[in-house]
């Protein structure tokens, strides 16, 4: 079992995924300061100062605080567009990569040409004996 355990553990796609999991989380910090303290600004002087984190419903002792939600929703938005970017970059990388490294195939003649190149070689060999 600590075999299989190690083998599942060790292999490319399970390192790739942690080292993608530890980047997402640092990238989920920085998306989420670009709104914070970016874009949530520009739309607070759009919107003549409101800030959505400070949008709330109160009702007696309940608050709910759907600014938060909506910020959220930005940061979702913001995360998944600069994601397709990057997929969509490493997708035409990809591509380019692959056609870069595929030799073209080798043309086979075809049975026309291959019999041109037997007469023109039989041609040759009567004229030069």
């Amino acid at each position: 079992m600590l075999k299989d355990f190690k083998e599942f553990a060790l292999k490319g796609n399970v390192v790739d995924l942690a080292v993608a999991v530890v980047i997402g989380g640092a990238f989920g910090k920085i998306v989420t300061s670009f709104v914070n303290d970016i874009i949530m600004p520009i739309v607070a002087v759009l919107t003549s100062g409101i800030s959505f984190t400070d949008l709330a419903y109160v009702n007696g002792n309940v608050t709910i605080t759907y600014g938060n939600f909506i910020q959220s929703i930005v940061d979702f938005l913001i995360i998944a567009f600069f994601i397709f970017l990057a997929i969509r970059l490493i997708s035409k990388a990809r591509k380019k990569e692959e056609a870069e490294e595929v030799p073209a195939a080798p043309h086979a003649p075809t049975e026309t040409e291959l019999l041109t190149e037997i007469r023109d070689l039989l041609k040759a060999k009567r004229e030069n004996a």
